[in-house]
């Protein structure tokens, strides 16, 4: 059996990288897909396709255009979601995609430090597992493949 895992989190550092090893260290027949990991693709793709924009505020609504395309398309044909919330950077992205995940009714591994208990209580409460790490994440889906 191989699962479709969607990686919901930051885009700033190599984490679905590392993740995306480890699975094929360990024989995890796993297929990951998520957001663009190019950030200045990401933030451009709106103009590539649609043209020059107006200003800022235009460029970024039709990139979210094709970036929220993209989330959808594959947050569907996943069998799991992964979404990691990190230390450093803003999270707004990453709780909408795990909220996208239980309200299509994703399974969905959260992904957090013991700083973040408390603001993510009840998102935590929603998930099917919490853990701190992703290689918990990973371990959590090596059991289920069991």
């Amino acid at each position: 059996m191989e699962l479709v895992v969607y990686l919901a989190g930051q885009i700033h550092d190599d984490w679905r990288d590392q993740l995306r090893k480890k699975a094929e260290e360990r024989g995890l027949p796993l297929v990951f897909k998520g957001p663009q990991e190019n950030h200045d693709r990401s933030d451009a793709i709106g103009e590539l396709i649609k043209g020059k924009q107006p200003n800022q505020v235009y460029r970024d609504q039709a990139a979210s255009e094709f970036n929220n395309l993209r989330t959808r398309i594959w947050m569907e044909k996943a069998d799991v979601v992964i979404a990691l919330f990190g230390e450093k950077y803003r999270q707004w992205n990453t709780a909408m995609d795990a909220a996208a995940a239980i309200q299509a009714g994703k399974p969905l591994i959260l992904v957090r430090p013991e700083e973040l208990v408390h603001p993510l209580k009840e998102l935590a409460q929603r998930a099917q597992v919490v853990v701190e790490t992703p290689e918990q994440a990973l371990d959590a889906l090596a059991y289920v493949l069991e």
